[in-house]
């Protein structure tokens, strides 16, 4: 018998599934980009107004339609600071 490190999906390393098998895959995440997991939005909300938020894949950004904002998301978490979101147009 092998000793082999319990799977830490978080990290990314031991012995589950390779990349693009998890939650959050699919047609419109970006090649190369880590994972976002939409199931996030169901527990995430804007921290400026509480409302609820989008997700735009291509940008990889969660939108605030009623802040006008959207946060980023780096390495397959969003940002959820005002600081660091981007202004949407009007």
């Amino acid at each position: 018998m092998t000793d082999t490190p319990p799977s830490d999906p978080a990290s990314g390393t031991g012995s589950g599934p390779g990349p693009g098998t998890g939650p959050g895959t699919g047609p419109d995440t970006p090649p190369g980009k880590p994972r976002f997991d939409r199931r996030m939005l169901e527990a995430l909300v804007c921290p400026v107004t509480q409302g609820q938020l989008g997700y735009d894949a291509e940008r990889q950004e969660l939108i605030s339609r009623t802040a006008r904002l959207a946060f980023p998301i780096r390495n397959g978490i969003p940002i959820m600071l005002a600081s660091e979101a981007r202004e949407l147009d009007p």
